[in-house]
């Protein structure tokens, strides 16, 4: 019998709230099965447990979970994985330049902060002298 998982079992895994566990099978990341009265019970497998790792290792990566879902649906065709990796390649090209430019960004902020903090210690410091 292959092993399966409650969502409790793998909330508790990865350190997530079962809320983010529905979340994530609304967003059609994870697709378990329905056990018990009324298909209640959610039973997740070794498939979905795979699906989960790698999500959660995507937002590590701070790509989207559209973006994480494309990349783990492409993985569960049969097909050449040459495509696969091109998609891949592309998505990470993309998400790279965002935050290349967030980057800059934050370093211009960084700058300007530093100028402000400059003036304001020169300020402090001719105010505390003049007293």
């Amino acid at each position: 019998m292959a092993t399966t998982y409650t969502i409790s079992d793998l909330a508790r895994e990865f350190d997530l709230t079962t809320r983010a566990m529905r979340f994530y099978e609304d967003m059609g990341l994870l697709q378990p099965e329905r056990d018990g009265p009324g298909g209640r019970n959610r039973v997740y497998s070794p498939r979905d447990r795979t699906r989960l790792k790698l999500t959660l290792r995507a937002k590590r990566l701070g790509l989207s979970l559209t973006e994480a879902r494309e990349i783990i649906d492409s993985y569960d065709s049969p097909r050449d994985t040459a495509p696969q990796l091109k998609k891949f390649l592309v998505i990470l090209a993309d998400h790279r330049n965002k935050l290349e430019a967030q980057l800059i960004d934050l370093q211009a902020n960084l700058d300007e902060l530093r100028v402000h903090e400059k003036e304001a210690k020169a300020l402090l410091a001719k105010a505390e002298k003049s007293k």
